[in-house]
């Protein structure tokens, strides 16, 4: 098989009923199956499955793995050349896998694509979650094409015109076998929000793009699992982006500091700063990125007190979890795994979508924030 499409289900029925149907009609004739792997619903989810979709496969888990262990445990045990992760609130058109499954057998070099990501209540405007593609700055604050903290566009053409971004969503990316697999999936850590970025990442330091593909859209409803003001969703989120930080950060900074630059551009050019030897690239950046997750960490200390002085006690509770979480659960950098990371090909990994500044108090002053500047 081709192309795996898999919907994580969790006490999704009412999803399940009002879209599925369109994307199995949507496959018709696509060498794709759609598979629906439940994270132990308590709704009527699986007696759906059973008596409305009986030939769609379905895999069903003994509890809640999140969004990390319940793809890893589906897509581990599915055999397609390319995997699509797709939530159950997504309405999909006829027409929008073809090209995505022709953008990754074309360029090789792509290890995750998407859609532009629409919403379903507008479908003119993009949709929160992941619009034309992700961003993330020096902080670890991820943004969109087409979505700026609230602020979200309408699609007038502006990204009609395939790019490479930092990150796509969750909601709905393609991802080659291979490299799922080769990365270990996703960090199970992060149980929900953020994982995609995680991911995204690593298949960078890899050698792989990710890119948006806007010959496919999608329509996502969004907020189906979680609202946006659960205290539980913003701990996820502040712990999440820490253990994301720690993740990457010192490998990307160790190696613009190895090889002058983080874009192909800069070290072809000879743009960028004196080359450090291995060793001294892989100290550099496990210390540059201590510093990033430590001011991040303030910053995060700061909205906590935004939150307690408005009388948000659940908030500024949920910000306090996370912290004293991160610290349980990081893995401190290894310097030799860094060192190891030098040296295998570096000039093949080239960081897309990294933008350099804070961008917070610029989006607030209505100033751009473009990663290629």
């Amino acid at each position: 098989m081709k192309t795996a499409v898999v919907i994580l289900n969790w006490n999704g029925e009412k999803f399940l009923r009002k879209f599925l149907p369109g994307l199995i009609a949507s496959l018709q004739g696509c060498d794709a199956e759609v598979t629906v792997a439940d994270n132990a619903s308590t709704d009527g989810s699986m007696k759906l499955m059973l008596y409305d979709f009986p030939k769609v496969k379905t895999i069903r888990f003994d509890k809640n793995y999140g969004f990390t262990g319940g793809y890893n445990r589906a897509l581990f045990q599915t055999d397609a050349e390319y995997f699509v992760l797709l939530n159950s609130d997504i309405d999909v058109p006829a027409g929008w896998l073809s090209p995505l499954e022709e953008w990754m057998d074309t360029h090789p070099e792509c290890g995750i694509c998407a859609p532009k990501l629409h919403s379903y209540q507008d479908r003119s405007m993009f949709e929160y979650a992941g619009a034309a593609g992700g961003y993330i700055d020096r902080y670890g604050y991820p943004f969109c094409r087409g979505r700026v903290l609230r602020k979200v566009e309408k699609d007038s053409g502006q990204y009609d015109t395939p790019s490479p971004v930092f990150w796509a969503s969750g909601a709905c990316l393609m991802i080659r076998s291979e490299l799922y697999r080769r990365l270990g999936g996703l960090d199970e850590r992060f149980f929900a929000h953020q994982e995609e970025i995680d991911l995204c990442w690593r298949a960078q330091l890899a050698g792989y793009s990710v890119v948006t593909v806007p010959g496919s859209v999608v329509y996502h409803v969004g907020g189906g699992t979680l609202p946006a003001n659960s205290p539980w969703k913003l701990y996820l989120n502040y712990r999440n982006n820490l253990l994301m930080l720690s993740n990457n950060l010192a490998f990307t900074y160790a190696l613009e500091a190895h090889c002058g630059s983080l874009s192909a551009y800069g070290r072809e050019s000879g743009h960028g700063r004196k080359r450090t030897d291995i060793q001294d690239a892989a100290v550099e950046g496990i210390t540059r990125a201590g510093r990033t997750i430590f001011t991040r960490m303030l910053l995060d200390g700061l909205s906590a007190a935004v939150y307690l002085l408005t009388f948000r006690p659940r908030y500024f509770n949920a910000v306090l979890r996370a912290h004293r979480d991160f610290r349980k659960m990081r893995r401190d950098p290894d310097r030799l795994r860094i060192m190891s990371f030098l040296e295998d090909s570096p000039e093949k990994v080239t960081i897309r979508g990294f933008y350099r500044k804070w961008m917070i108090p610029r989006a607030l002053a209505g100033l751009k924030c473009d990663p290629g500047k």
